[in-house]
């Protein structure tokens, strides 16, 4: 019987709440920061995503229903912790990019989980700030 996208998406954030509460204690876990939109307090969100150059690059599976897409069109002021050590930067919803074709230049095994159980793509490109510039 096939499920509706929001039996998905709410069998899928139900799931990730749990996991990723664990996920975040991980060192080697990449991490996405953003301020809270309401409360104002730092959010840490466990993602998948790849550094290219001085940008990060990720593919939110939900689009705007992701907290942290919405904390970040209430502020674009992120950090991100890539193995262990934290960027500052900025980010930008992307809603022209390709999300598909930049999973697939991600390549990772989050590519194929965003692909698998996401709905409504959307790419995020963080532009991360050069060292010593805060």
């Amino acid at each position: 019987m096939p499920r509706s996208a929001e039996d998905k998406y709410l069998t899928v954030t139900a799931f990730q709440r749990r996991l990723n509460a664990v996920m975040r204690r991980l060192p080697t876990q990449t991490l996405l920061e953003t301020t809270g939109r309401v409360s104002g307090q730092p959010r840490r969100t466990p993602v998948g995503g790849r550094r290219v150059g001085d940008a990060f690059w990720l593919v939110s599976e939900f689009g705007d229903r992701s907290q942290y897409v919405r904390n970040i069109k209430a502020d674009p002021r992120v950090r991100v912790r890539i193995r262990g050590r934290w960027y500052a930067g900025t980010a930008h919803l992307l809603p022209d990019d390709d999300p598909i074709a930049r999973l697939r230049a991600l390549r990772s095994l989050n590519s194929v989980a965003v692909r698998a159980i996401g709905a409504a793509l959307l790419t995020v490109r963080v532009d991360l700030d050069a060292p010593g510039s805060r």
